[in-house]
């Protein structure tokens, strides 16, 4: 987008930006979707080799097999039982570098099979291009509303 302020970027340079918001946006997208089939493996494999996860109370690690570990504690027991709906990104891209932030939704069955939202809040994102694929750096976890299901 040119604001007027100079000339505006080539066609080549336009491409790479768009092509590097869908390609974060799939990452975003996979995070969740490898958390609820419980594919942890692949869960991992989204962060950078040196990545780190940070998620309050359920814990912190670095690295992809940590990170697989962590999730594998924290979550293997509740594979299928929750959605995670990630939603609102916003990504502020630097070359091989960007800062995003997305809000996630965590959706379960209540006692009576209806759908009930568990928790609501967002990740704040480093992300890094490693070996030419965006990779998260760090992703911090914040819980903004607490629901317990009754």
């Amino acid at each position: 987008m040119n604001t007027g302020a100079g000339p505006a970027p080539d066609l080549e340079t336009r491409l790479r930006r768009a092509e590097d918001l869908l390609e974060i946006h799939q990452l975003f997208i996979d995070y969740g979707r490898h958390l609820d089939v419980g594919d942890f493996a692949a869960y991992a494999a989204l962060f950078a080799a040196d990545g780190e996860l940070l998620l309050g109370p359920l814990g912190r690690a670095r690295g992809p097999a940590a990170i697989e570990a962590l999730m594998t504690r924290v979550q293997g027991g509740a594979v299928g039982a929750t959605f995670h709906l990630i939603t609102s990104p916003t990504v502020v891209l630097d070359g091989d570098t960007a800062t995003a932030e997305v809000m996630w939704t965590v959706v379960a069955r209540a006692e009576d099979g209806r759908p009930a939202v568990t928790m609501l809040g967002r990740h704040r994102d480093r992300l890094v291009r490693e070996t030419g694929r965006w990779r998260f750096a760090r992703r911090e976890g914040h819980i903004d509303i607490p629901v317990r299901l009754s």
